[in-house]
This record gives C-alpha cells, sequence and structure tokens, in this order.
C-alpha cells in the first residue's frame, strides 16, 4: 500500500477534478505560447498564460534538491486524513514550502517532510458507519490526499514520508512504549476516566470541554472506573518547566506550556496500603508541597471520589463503613511510606485541595531537623528518585498522561497478562504487534480487540503459560509525539532512527501548526524527547528550536438575527448596502473558522482553479502575518491586487527585453543626471529590502521585505527615462533579479518562467544572467557590500502638513522605528519649535526615503 502512495502520478495545476489529466490541447481552444517552451515571450500575463506557465513548471520544480551541507528541517504538523483539504492545510503548507524554498537558496540542505497522522476515532467511525475495514478508508483517503498536496506544487520530501497506521511505522512507537514500560514511566491503574458514551472510549481530561461535553462526538461525559495504562510524565515536569526558558518566544505557547505544567514545588511519595496489618498489594503515590518535611506526615488523605471506594479495591468496604457525607473520616486502612517506611493512617477528606486534580495529599507535616530546608528538601527528593518510590518534583495540578483507549484503529499496546507474571512486555525482536483483521466493528462494549479471540489469547513471553493480550489501543497522541524522529530515518528496520541522523537534523529549526496543539501535542512531543535523550538515543532535549503558530483562515458568515440561523450566500439579498435575507429578516455578518455547518467554507481545489496555485500563495503569504487569521473576502480583500501584482511582474521582464532589443549594445555611460539619480535610487530599494528580509526572522519577514522592493521597482515612473535606464543600467537588471528570486520561494511558478524570460534578454549586463540554471537554483541575493558602508546617522527631511521645514539627525538603526523617530523629531530643537504648541493628528514615515510628514491642525 504504501508503494501505490509514492507512485502517484503528479496532477497539473488547476485541473477541477483530480486525478484526471487532460491533454493542453483541451485547456483552451486558442494556446498561447510558453517561452520555457517554445521560445516565444508572450507579452501579456493572461489566464491562459499562467495556466500554462503551472503546468510546464509544477513537475520540473517538484525535482530540485540541492546538495547542501548546512541542514534547515521545517516541519508543519502532520494531518489526519480526511480525504479532503481544507484552506487550513493550504496556509500551513503554503508558509513551510515558502520557507523550504526560501532556505534552499540561501545554501542549506533542507528537511521539509510530509507524513499521515492515520489512526483515530474518525476513521473507525466511518468504518463502522460504510461497513468498511478502517485501513483501507484510511489509505484510500491518503491517497486522495496526497494527489491534492501535489496538485498545489508543494515540494515535500516524499521520500520520507510516514503512516502512523502502518506496522513500519508503529512499530517504533510500541518499541518506544516498551522502553517507557522498562523505564517504570509506563503503568496501569484503575482510575475514574471521561467515558464518551458516543465513541465508547476514554477521554483525557482535555479532551472535555467546559460543559463536560466529548471535544468530538459532543456526547455529555460519564464517570467511569476502568484498568487504565498511563504513562507518568510527571516525572519530567521540572526538566520541561525549565526547559522553556532557553526556547525563544513561542507566541505565547510558552506561557501556556509553563501553566499546564504548573509551579513544580512538591512531588509525589509512593505508598503500600494495610489492612489489619497485611498489605493489600495497593500502591498509592500521594503528593506533598513540602517533600522535606515527609518524615512528620501525620496521615494520607483522599478525597470520597478516589477509585479506592469504587470498584473492586479490596479496602473498599472497610472505606465505605466510615464514610459520611462532608465530614473528614479516620479509616481502618493504613499506607506505609516505600521512602521513609513509616505508616500512617489514612483519612478520606472532603476538603478539595489541590482543585480536585489530585487523588492524594499528604497533611499536617512537620518540620525535618538537622538542615536547612533547602537542604532537606533537595536530600530527600534526591534520594527519594534514587530509590525509585517518587521525588520527581512536579506540580500539584498535573496529571499523568492517560494513553488508554478502548477503540480498535489505533496502536496495540504491546504488552501481554499473564495469571504468574503479571504484565509483561512483548519482546522486542517479536514486534510490531499487527492488528488483527476482524470481520466487522461494532463500536460498542469494550475494546473491540477482544472479539480477536486467536489474537487476544497466546503465551507468555517470560513463562511460556496461558497469557492475554493487552486489548486497549494508545491514544493517537502517542503516535504524533515522535513523528519529527522517524523523518530523519523514515526506511529504518532496525530501530526507530539512527541517532547520527537524528543527531544531524534536531531539533526541528521551524515548526508550523495551529494555536489548538499548543499544550497537549507540544507538551507530549517534548516529553517523549526528553525522554529519548535519557535513554541515550539523541542528543537534544528539546525537539523544536522555533514555533510559527500560524492564524486560522476564517471565512464569512451570514446568520438570522433573531434565531441564530447560518444562511447560504445565495440566500442573502445583497441590493442595499447593509444585506438581508431573502425571505426577509435581519442578517447578521461575522468571520468564523470556515465549517459546512456555517456555509462558509471554501474547497482549495476550486480557489486554485479560479487564480492559481501562485495567486493563492502569494494571498495567504500577504493577507496577514502568519500568526494572525485571515478574513477572506474576495471581493475586498487582496486576491484581485495580488493577480495585478503578477501581471506587473510579468510586464517588467516584457518591457526590459523590449528596450534591450531596441538598445543595441547597452552603454551606461549615456545615462544622464537624473536617470542616474533613479539608477542610484533603484539599487538602494534593492539593498534595503534585501537586508530588512535577512534578520531577525526571515520566514516571518519575506513577504514584508519584498512589497517594500517591489513597491519602488513596479511603480517607476513611465516615459523616455526609465526606458533608458532599462537599456542602460546593470543596477536596474539585477534589481530585476533579484525581484524574482525573492519571488520565488512564494510564486516558484511565475518566478521560474520570468527568470527564464530575463536570463534570455539581449545583451545582459551582469553575470548573474548568463550563469544559467532555474531561479529556485539560485543563491539567495545579497546586500552590497558599499551598501553596508554607510554611516551611522541620518539626515531625516521633517514635512509638517506636507511642507517642508527642515532636518533632523536619527541614528541609522532606527531610522525606520516609527515611534522612536517621532519621539527623537519632537524632542528636537525643530520640533519643539514647529511642532511643540500643535496637535499632532497622524505622522508618516516614509518606508523608502528618509522622510517623516506631522499633519496637524492648522
Amino acid at each position: 500500500m504504501q508503494a501505490s502512495m509514492r507512485t502517484l502520478a503528479l496532477c497539473p495545476l488547476g485541473v477541477a477534478r483530480l486525478g484526471k489529466i487532460p491533454s493542453p490541447r483541451l485547456l483552451s481552444p486558442c494556446i498561447r505560447t510558453l517561452f520555457s517552451e517554445t521560445g516565444v515571450w508572450e507579452k501579456d500575463y493572461r489566464t491562459e498564460t499562467r495556466r500554462r506557465v503551472e503546468e510546464w513548471w509544477h513537475p520540473r520544480i517538484m525535482r530540485y534538491r540541492t546538495p547542501q551541507t548546512l541542514k534547515f528541517y521545517v516541519l508543519s504538523m502532520f494531518p489526519y486524513p480526511s480525504g479532503r483539504l481544507h484552506m487550513g492545510h493550504v496556509r500551513v503548507y503554503t508558509i513551510s514550502d515558502t520557507i523550504g524554498h526560501f532556505q534552499r537558496m540561501r545554501g542549506h540542505q533542507v528537511l521539509n517532510p510530509m507524513g499521515w497522522d492515520a489512526f483515530g476515532l474518525p476513521a473507525e467511525n466511518a468504518a463502522i458507519e460504510r461497513g468498511l475495514d478502517p485501513g483501507e478508508w484510511t489509505i484510500s483517503n491518503i491517497q486522495s490526499m496526497r494527489e491534492q498536496l501535489d496538485s498545489l506544487g508543494l515540494c515535500f520530501n516524499w521520500d520520507r514520508e510516514v503512516t502512523t497506521c502502518l506496522p513500519d511505522y508503529y512499530r517504533w512507537t510500541q518499541y518506544l512504549f516498551i522502553k517507557l514500560f522498562k523505564a517504570g514511566l509506563a503503568y496501569q491503574k484503575e482510575a475514574v476516566v471521561n467515558w464518551d458514551p458516543v465513541d465508547q472510549t476514554v477521554l483525557a481530561d482535555e479532551q472535555v470541554d467546559e460543559k463536560g461535553r466529548s471535544w468530538r462526538s459532543g456526547a455529555l461525559v460519564e464517570q467511569k472506573l476502568l484498568t487504565q495504562w498511563f504513562i507518568k510524565t510527571t516525572n519530567y515536569a521540572k526538566p520541561l518547566l525549565d526547559a522553556l526558558a532557553d526556547l525563544p518566544e513561542w507566541y505565547g505557547v510558552k506561557a501556556m506550556q509553563a501553566n499546564w505544567i504548573g509551579e513544580c514545588t512538591g512531588c509525589y511519595f509512593d505508598f503500600k496500603l494495610k489492612l489489619n496489618g497485611e498489605e493489600t498489594g495497593e500502591t498509592l503515590s500521594a503528593y506533598s508541597s513540602s517533600p522535606e518535611t515527609v518524615f512528620g506526615a501525620a496521615y494520607l488523605a483522599i478525597l470520597p471520589s478516589h477509585r479506592l471506594l469504587h470498584g473492586s479495591s479490596s479496602v473498599r468496604s472497610a472505606l465505605e463503613k466510615v464514610l459520611k457525607p462532608g465530614r473528614d473520616c479516620l479509616t481502618e486502612v493504613t499506607a506505609r511510606n516505600l521512602f521513609t517506611s513509616q505508616e500512617v493512617p489514612l483519612v478520606i477528606s472532603h476538603r478539595e485541595a489541590f482543585d480536585g486534580y489530585l487523588d492524594t495529599v499528604i497533611g499536617e507535616l512537620q518540620a525535618w531537623g538537622g538542615l536547612t530546608r533547602q537542604q532537606a528538601f533537595n536530600s530527600v527528593t534526591q534520594k527519594a528518585r534514587e530509590q525509585r518510590v517518587g521525588g520527581h518534583l512536579t506540580s500539584s495540578k498535573l496529571r499523568d498522561w492517560l494513553i488508554s483507549r478502548q477503540r480498535y484503529w489505533g496502536t496495540p499496546i504491546p504488552v501481554v497478562h499473564c495469571g504468574s507474571c503479571g504484565a509483561v512486555a512483548v519482546p522486542e525482536e517479536e514486534l510490531p504487534v499487527v492488528l488483527p483483521k476482524l470481520p466487522s466493528l461494532k463500536g460498542k462494549g469494550a475494546s473491540p480487540l477482544d472479539a480477536a479471540h486467536d489474537w487476544v489469547n497466546c503465551k507468555c513471553p517470560r513463562c511460556k503459560g496461558p497469557a492475554r493480550r493487552e486489548t486497549d489501543t494508545m491514544d493517537t497522541f502517542v503516535d504524533s509525539a515522535w513523528y519529527y524522529f522517524r523523518y530523519t530515518d523514515p526506511h529504518n528496520n532496525h530501530r526507530p532512527f539512527e541517532r547520527r541522523l537524528a543527531d544531524h537534523w534536531l531539533p526541528v529549526d521551524v515548526y508550523i501548526g495551529g494555536k489548538e496543539h499548543a499544550v497537549m501535542h507540544l507538551y507530549y512531543a517534548r516529553f517523549l524527547s526528553h525522554f529519548c535523550r535519557d535513554q541515550g538515543l539523541v542528543a537534544h532535549r528539546e525537539p523544536f528550536r522555533k514555533l510559527l503558530v500560524q492564524g486560522l483562515i476564517k471565512g464569512q458568515t451570514f446568520r438570522l438575527a433573531d434565531s441564530g440561523q447560518y444562511l447560504k450566500r445565495e440566500e442573502i439579498d445583497f441590493t442595499d448596502k447593509e444585506p438581508v435575507a431573502v425571505g426577509g429578516g435581519c442578517v447578521e455578518v461575522t468571520y468564523e473558522k470556515m465549517s459546512k455547518s456555517k456555509h462558509n467554507g471554501l474547497d482549495p481545489q476550486e480557489v486554485v482553479q479560479q487564480y492559481g496555485v501562485d495567486t493563492v500563495r502569494l494571498y495567504i503569504l500577504y493577507a496577514a502575518p502568519p500568526e494572525q487569521d485571515i478574513l477572506w473576502n474576495v471581493k475586498t480583500d487582496a486576491l484581485p491586487g495580488v493577480l495585478r501584482w503578477q501581471s506587473r511582474l510579468w510586464q517588467l521582464v516584457t518591457k526590459l527585453r523590449a528596450a534591450r532589443q531596441l538598445a543595441g549594445i547597452p552603454d551606461p555611460s549615456v545615462l544622464k543626471k537624473k536617470e542616474l539619480a533613479e539608477v542610484k535610487k533603484i539599487w538602494e530599494n534593492k539593498n534595503y529590502a534585501i537586508q530588512e528580509v535577512a534578520t531577525p526572522q526571515p520566514y516571518t519577514r519575506l513577504s514584508q521585505g519584498f512589497t517594500l522592493f517591489n513597491s519602488q521597482i513596479l511603480y517607476l515612473p513611465e516615459g523616455s527615462a526609465t526606458v533608458r535606464v532599462m537599456q542602460h543600467s546593470v543596477e536596474f537588471e539585477e534589481a530585476l533579479a533579484a525581484l524574482i528570486m525573492m519571488a520565488a520561494p512564494m510564486a516558484p511558478h511565475l518566478a521560474s518562467e520570468v527568470w527564464a524570460g530575463l536570463c534570455q534578454v539581449q545583451n545582459p549586463l551582469t553575470p548573474l544572467l548568463q550563469q544559467g540554471g532555474d531561479v529556485l537554483q539560485q543563491s539567495w541575493p545579497n546586500v552590497d557590500p558599499e551598501y553596508l558602508d554607510v554611516p551611522d546617522f541620518v539626515e531625516l527631511s521633517v514635512l509638517i502638513n506636507n511642507k517642508p521645514c527642515g532636518t533632523v539627525t536619527v541614528p541609522l538603526q532606527v531610522s525606520k522605528d516609527f515611534e522612536r523617530v517621532q519621539q527623537l523629531v519632537l524632542e528636537s530643537p525643530l520640533g519643539q519649535k514647529h511642532l511643540g504648541e500643535h496637535n499632532i493628528k497622524r505622522a508618516i514615515l516614509s518606508p523608502r526615503t528618509a522622510l517623516i510628514n506631522f499633519l496637524t491642525d492648522e
């Protein structure tokens, strides 16, 4: 199945129906020529030209690989294979693809992989509804989405594709689970859990909304006592919290992670329960906010909701005998602290200590003498960790990661249960534990895997006696907690990844995804990376250097004001200034996350068919900074402007080619003073834009610097002077080349074609156009050294109501900082004289020239 996914035919861009590749002659009754194909330059960039350009360059662009030594790992969060892309997918993958092209041109060996988060409830529920195998359903969806991604011209490293539902991937998820199990970090216990009665599975606390409903099905969640598998992430709470300080700011995500973990000022200690002087075999982990006073513990407290008071606990009857509503109750049960060996009574407390997050809490602690409090704290926690009975610093609100799911379509937990040996890990050489084929999925009751009797009944790996396989499967967050590692070595059959390769590529240089994963996924991925570091599997603790959280693309929604009912666009009357419902009624117009139910979604393929791939890419990059939301409205937004811009870029190449044909041999000495001033301005604009893009975060400043540059090049005054500049200046030629190279990561198809046209201009003045190669194979343009040799200060012209009134000298490094420039001007003698007594309505700092204009009340 995997091989078939990697041999899909590429679909030409702009084709409405995926998988059907029409002959170019069927695209239009009148075929326009394409320069790269025919050597004939088309003067205008029309719709048909755009289609031909994208169709021609699409397969060629996807083949580019540059053999460089400096690595750059750009990773976008892999999707669930639902079968259809949405505009959110298009945005995140456009950003990663642009960064990838940009970094290749800057001399990096780029890893930009893609894969599929392919296990989970949606596929299983779809299979139940349709009577299908979830594997077949998932692979079919992957093939469809793969074709869609290819049609968008995205240059992923498809040779590194991973699919989490295939045994060659989840074999290693099981391997890492066994590593956790052997390290004492994966364990099983009874717990009162959130049960989704519709999806018939356990939910983590984070998957339940503030109204107590499932995040996926919307059902009211029930509380149920089940034996579940947990991963002891609390043991890594303090390292994970401390490591945040060494990471760059993540658009507020660092604060969210820190809040999620909480203040790590206490730890857990393990206790063995005793009844009538005999140990019951049950172990509790109890939290203490003052571990240095553990030798003075007076009692162990549990809440009435604790699992010991439910289910089949051996001490349940003893606890129920003394339980009284609203009162703290001393029980017959005692608990032996495995660290101190002291025995304390067990108390049922109705006080919701620690906001109800914790099962247990040690109370009424006394001071431990002999050491300072901090020395005692350090000594106690260190010795408890060494004895493996607790001591790991964590917060009072953080809980271990519940990974059990009572569903079929997930990674099998590689454990067998033996009556003699207990829970035993499957030997690593027997991995993967492959999901069995089931005749049907009912989705009710216990795990569907219980029905696979031949699979469930097995031999114990340790004593060879009869045993049963674990029938819970893993939460899909386990699969995605390590996929960034597998991309570095995706075909390794001997281990999850080679350390040498993982150390070369990691940490991920830029990780791109939605803010909805800012807590759970990032926390689990960071945890597993820390664990792998401690296991000697990798050198780095933190998996991601920089995080780029992209905003939503929101669509325009129309709702009836009285009922809140969502209306389709065709149900709205736009005749008057304010829209109204066709059948009558006031309409509220808002922007919301795109969805079918709100009638505000967009099919990416339809948008690409109408506007073209490069247009959509440019729009996504220009409409808003990556971290902000985009409000999609084709009538008022930048889409028409982006279309015009592409046409103007094409026209610049057309004009230069025509000017050189008329000029003969270029001769810069013929340029006059005014033309030389124009040439100098072009040169300055080029260098300024290149410098702006280079620092400090090029992947977020690319479109900004590009806009500054092209606004100067594209709006040159018409007339003979401009034509003579085109004919005889190397500066214009170099600036246009730089403009096209800067456009290439964002609009690779258009840039590739206009670059081909520019390189064939007559009598080129710059060697750059003679060296050959497509635009994406060029090195990113550099700032000219002489441009950097500039004074530390700049003379800023000051205008008041568009009238010059003098100049103010400001430091060069703040000359583009509006607030600093305004402050310096107002504090200067010129500002105090001319602006001191005026009411300033607005100030405008030119992005291109050293000029600021103050608009005041006359």
